[in-house]
């Protein structure tokens, strides 16, 4: 049997447990993290993928812009695999060299049917779920086929890099590629040219190994 004692000694440790317990409580609502908070709001949204609708002087006109820095065109489709998985080297190379590499790419949708307008909600689509918001994204509203013929291109992808004195410094495309690698380009191949440009021009910049 508890005495009256022993009794009130254990309400007086219930109460004391209590407190503790309520200050921890409360110290882990204070505590609590700012995303955790639902009066914070849902996170900023990305910014927007802008894509300029140009025909081949256009093009000429934009690349001729980014003069005094080395300039990438990464021409590609929607409806190309090879473009597509390649695509996201081009979105890295912008994010690591944008004070010093200007990142520009052409979409070769448009094949003449219905307005080039009308392809700019898929392309965008594509161009926002690989995060390209950091490169100058274009929409040719000049047929594919004839811009193939401008750019003496038989097949996307292709990848022109232009040293800071706008000269074309190489181009990657499946001829050069069998022809100099053996194997398709890929990303490494265009980021070692980069750096090679970059070193010319004297850019304390340097490109990492491709992904």
């Amino acid at each position: 049997m508890c005495s009256n004692e022993g009794m009130s000694g254990s309400a007086a440790r219930r109460r004391a447990i209590t407190v503790v317990i309520g200050i921890v409580i409360l110290a882990g609502c204070g505590s609590q993290r700012p995303a955790d908070d639902p009066r914070a709001g849902p996170p900023p949204a990305p910014p927007a993928i802008e894509i300029r609708l140009v025909d081949h002087q256009g093009l000429i006109d934009e690349v001729a812009r980014h003069r005094g820095r080395v300039v990438v065109l990464d021409c590609w489709s929607t409806s190309c695999p090879p473009c597509v998985a390649e695509f996201p080297g081009l979105v890295r190379l912008a994010a690591r060299h944008g004070g010093t590499v200007r990142c520009l790419s052409l979409c070769f949708d448009y094949d003449g049917i219905g307005a080039a307008e009308e392809l700019i909600p898929p392309v965008r689509s594509f161009l926002e779920k690989v995060g390209a918001t950091e490169v100058v994204n274009m929409l040719s509203i000049d047929e594919a086929d004839d811009l193939y013929a401008a750019l003496d291109l038989t097949s996307v992808p292709a990848v022109f890099v232009y040293r800071p004195d706008g000269s074309l410094a190489v181009r990657f495309d499946d001829e050069m590629a069998a022809r100099e690698f053996g194997r398709p380009f890929t990303y490494a191949d265009v980021e070692a040219a980069v750096a090679e440009m970059l070193a010319e021009s004297g850019s304390p910049a340097a490109v990492g190994g491709g992904d």
